[in-house]
């Protein structure tokens, strides 16, 4: 079966048809997470991430995607409030940009308004969509889906002397060379 190529449809139509029919899961949450960062306020297309991270068994995830829903699943809601737990991190995992009146519904403004709201009353400023939030003095210390320092630090020492190993021996191969 042929499938028309991506660029020459509507994201709309690809989204729905394409992903999860030809059961590549991973592929659809790399391209819904892609079209949600460039239109961030299509409710749509976060409730179709929600329905992926479903299938992956991540209520979390897809809590943070139905957040702004009215039907949202209560169980999943308080995984995402628990997972994010200041509303600082809620903020930015709800990765939203520009005014809440952009949200096309009365729900979602008024999510995004209290989530906001808190934020500014926890850092003790005005805070905006988009703003950088200082996040050192919350309870979570590193970012939900990356790695820690210490991984970093072995990582780094490591590549240090793979490289260290490596100039070695291409030093010693070239004196070799001249005796």
């Amino acid at each position: 079966m042929m499938r028309a190529c991506p660029s020459r449809t509507p994201w709309t139509a690809w989204t729905r048809t394409w992903p999860r029919a030809a059961g590549r899961v991973p592929m659809a949450r790399q391209r819904l997470r892609g079209l949600v960062s460039s239109f961030p306020y299509d409710l749509t297309l976060r409730r179709r991430l929600a329905e992926v991270y479903r299938l992956y068994g991540d209520a979390a995830e897809a809590g943070r995607w139905m957040y702004l829903e009215e039907d949202r699943d209560v169980v999943e809601t308080a995984a995402f409030e628990e997972r994010y737990g200041s509303p600082g991190w809620r903020m930015k995992a709800l990765a939203w940009s520009g005014p809440e009146a952009l949200a096309g519904t009365a729900f979602a403004e008024g999510q995004l308004v209290a989530v906001r709201t808190a934020c500014s009353e926890a850092v003790g400023r005005a805070v905006a969509w988009g703003d950088p939030i200082p996040l050192e003095d919350d309870e979570y210390h590193e970012v939900p889906d990356g790695g820690s320092r210490g991984s970093a630090v072995v990582a780094a020492i490591g590549a240090f002397l793979g490289v260290t190993v490596t100039v070695g021996v291409w030093i010693r191969g070239v004196i070799a060379l001249f005796e």
